[in-house]
């Protein structure tokens, strides 16, 4: 028997709180969770950017990642217990320098289809600046696939085989 929506959240809160990966490393901090949209927070701290004139900038491909964890938390919420996804392009836009302080970025679905999902997303500061915007593809695959949810990966890091063209 597949998991319901939110038997699969406590797991992936579970995993979230255990184990070396980038929510860990970088102490993303889920503040909601619900169909078709997930708000991630982080203390972008000084050393995540490099000094300027006007002071430190955290680095754009930290910005990126944020925006990507809260598009891929908006895309889980619509998938199926045996579906899983892997990005097929990722765009951003700085608007603003992102400075070190606390960070909100909140992914939302576009739209669904059966074998795509498009996402969106804003990153804000403490004071609810706006300061990039992010777009991607979400392609769906089987959750039995080395992309799966609770799938062991390759030792290799090979994509599934049904990704791989």
């Amino acid at each position: 028997m597949l998991p319901s929506m939110d038997e699969d959240l406590k797991r992936f809160d579970d995993g979230l709180r255990s184990g070396v990966h980038l929510w860990t490393t970088l102490g993303y901090e889920r503040l909601s969770w619900s169909e078709g949209t997930t708000s991630i927070a982080w203390e972008a701290t000084p050393e995540y950017g490099f000094p300027t004139a006007g002071g430190a900038v955290i680095q754009g491909g930290l910005v990126t990642a944020i925006l990507d964890a809260a598009m891929g938390g908006a895309c889980w919420s619509v998938l199926d217990a045996d579906q899983a996804f892997l990005t097929a392009d990722l765009r951003v836009e700085f608007l603003r320098s992102t400075r070190p302080g606390r960070v909100v970025a909140t992914g939302s679905v576009v739209r669904r289809t059966r074998r795509v999902v498009f996402c969106s997303a804003e990153l804000h500061d403490g004071d609810g600046l706006l300061l990039a915007v992010s777009r991607c593809t979400q392609v769906v695959l089987p959750n039995d696939a080395q992309a799966g949810r609770y799938v062991e990966p390759s030792p290799d890091g090979a994509p599934p085989e049904d990704a791989r063209g």
